[in-house]
């Protein structure tokens, strides 16, 4: 009498042995070693008839903060002073370079300078941008600051024309940003030195004419109508220096609401000089046409000391780069890399063969079962209707 089979007994039978595995590795092995060898020296030989790539590399320091040549001039500005300091100087973060020379305004600059498109064979500058993306790396070393410039070409002395080619037409935008920024100052400012100038012309006039008188001379205005005016000229600086910051900051700015601050205690000191300041009855005359003519004398001086600031920052040249390393043409090729290929191959051809051989194994061994055998037949005949519906 047949005893019935128990449950482990069927186990054994369908689990795969770990002897099994390795008598297919052993019954396979001439494919498992010699196809990927051959898969590995044929990727090796392909990669012989590659056009090689060269790297060029070149490395710069950005200009953490720019400064105006006119520094030294801002001690003596008076209220001006934190409109000079605030346009003077920028500081910016490593990524902001790295963006203008990603922007358009480079990348087409150095499309138009080695005729880009004809090079790479595109139809429109788009093309060329895209592919600019593919061969040009650009990148900021978050501890050293260093801004580094990679370009790919398979002519080594193009790849370094071209990455330094990034540098030289960074320096030009900045350039031309720093200098629009100066020649809006100068001309600000340069209108309100001709108003000035014109209104100082006029109170020396008006000066004049009155003379000097015996109650004049009593009167002393030096002093006190001196200080009145000088706080009016002040009062009216501040007010220019809040006109210009509204084109650059908003009202909620810091600074901006530093400025108000200071034209408040500007005006509340005005008023309370204004009211100690006691004029005698003769001479009132003089003293309002000397008051005016010290006014527009200190509006004057402070006028000409910030539209020479802005004429100087407008002849410099912007930002100043300090290029670290300069690209020169490689002398080793980057690509392709020709033994990491054919390990690569090597490896990922092996491992398909491995899995060829136990999938192959384990249909030889599905086709000796007749249940399994009768699964394959029905998949296959599943498999031939859905291609022939498509």
């Amino acid at each position: 009498m047949n005893e019935p089979m128990s449950a482990d007994a069927g186990y054994e039978d369908d689990e795969i042995s770990l002897l099994d595995l390795l008598q297919v590795v052993a019954d396979n092995l001439r494919l498992l070693v010699l196809g990927p060898l051959v898969v590995g020296l044929a990727a090796l030989g392909i990669t012989f008839l590659i056009t090689p790539t060269y790297t060029a590399t070149t490395t710069f320091i950005p200009p953490q903060q720019q400064q105006s040549s006119a520094a030294a001039m801002l001690q003596s500005l008076g209220a001006l002073s934190g409109l000079a300091g605030a346009a003077a100087g920028i500081k910016s973060p490593v990524d902001l370079y790295v963006a203008f020379m990603q922007s358009n305004s480079v990348v087409d600059a150095l499309i138009d300078r080695f005729k880009l498109i004809d090079r790479y064979e595109a139809k429109f500058r788009v093309d060329v941008r895209n592919r600019l993306k593919g061969v040009v790396r650009i990148s900021a070393g978050r501890k050293d600051g260093l801004v580094t410039v990679e370009v790919d070409d398979h002519d080594p002395k193009f790849a370094a024309e071209l990455a330094n080619a990034h540098i030289e037409e960074l320096t030009k935008l900045l350039g031309r940003l720093a200098l629009t920024e100066a020649q809006e100052r100068r001309v600000f400012f340069e209108q309100q030195l001709k108003k000035a100038k014109v209104g100082l012309t006029a109170a020396e006039i008006a000066l004049k004419a009155t003379g000097i008188s015996e109650s004049a001379v009593k009167a002393s205005p030096t002093a006190a109508v001196g200080a009145v005016a000088s706080l009016m000229a002040q009062v009216a600086a501040k007010e220019v220096q809040l006109s210009a910051m509204r084109g650059y900051l908003t009202e909620s700015a810091p600074d901006f609401k530093r400025a108000q601050s200071e034209l408040a205690a500007l005006r509340r000191q005005l008023a309370q000089t204004e009211k100690d300041s006691t004029s005698p009855a003769s001479g009132s005359d003089y003293i309002t046409k000397y008051r005016d003519y010290k006014y527009y004398e200190v509006l004057f001086e402070l006028m000409a000391k910030q539209f020479e600031v802005a004429r100087i920052d407008e002849s410099r040249e912007g930002a100043v780069i300090q290029v670290v390393d300069k690209a020169l043409p490689p002398e080793r090729k980057s690509k392709p890399k020709k033994a990491q290929i054919a390990v690569i191959a090597t490896l990922a051809s092996g491992f398909v063969f491995l899995l060829f051989v136990f999938v192959r194994q384990a249909l030889r061994n599905a086709a000796k079962d007749r249940e399994s055998a009768q699964k394959l037949t029905n998949l296959r005949a599943s498999v031939s209707n859905a291609f022939r519906r498509a």
